[in-house]
């Protein structure tokens, strides 16, 4: 919270980015330290040190620039596709039989916060986050879910249970 960090859903841990406040014009740079945001239309989560120095505190979402610091290639990788999170375990696991006919693989993710446990179920493990992003086209139009992209990190499924 008190360092120069921030979450986002797929680019590579340690990844460095320049981020801008678009209303005023403040920047600072940080390191991906954490996946996220888990809204659809927000694209980073800074740390309070990160917000502090763009002046976005008080505001808590503004507009943002970011800017990929150095040589990494954001596209290579493994990615999957979040299509719900759900508080009873049981209703994730009823959706993940149902899409398991179709898709493979599925997972669910066990996450712990202040508001509670969490079973997030998500869809493929697919190479590049193009292909992930035709993955959660098709989840959206063929199944009418809101899908939410993230990277797989160190190869592995992301808690495949």
């Amino acid at each position: 919270m008190n360092k120069l960090t921030a979450a986002h859903r797929t680019l590579p841990f340690d990844t460095m980015v320049r981020v801008t406040n678009l209303n005023n014009g403040k920047s600072t740079t940080v390191r991906i330290t954490d996946r996220g945001p888990f809204v659809d239309n927000r694209i980073i989560d800074l740390s309070m040190a990160a917000a502090r120095e763009i002046e976005s505190i008080g505001p808590g979402v503004v507009p943002v620039r970011l800017e990929v610091l150095g040589d990494v290639d954001v596209q290579d990788g493994y990615f999957t596709v979040q299509v719900g999170a759900f508080r009873e375990r049981a209703n994730a696991e009823r959706l993940r039989d149902r899409l398991g006919v179709t898709y493979d693989p599925i997972f669910i993710q066990q996450f712990s916060s202040s508001e509670g446990t969490f079973y997030r179920l998500r869809v493929g493990r697919v190479s590049g986050e193009d292909a992930a992003k035709e993955l959660a086209l098709q989840l959206r139009t063929k199944e009418g879910f809101t899908t939410l992209v993230f990277r797989l990190d160190d190869n592995k499924t992301g808690g495949a249970n």
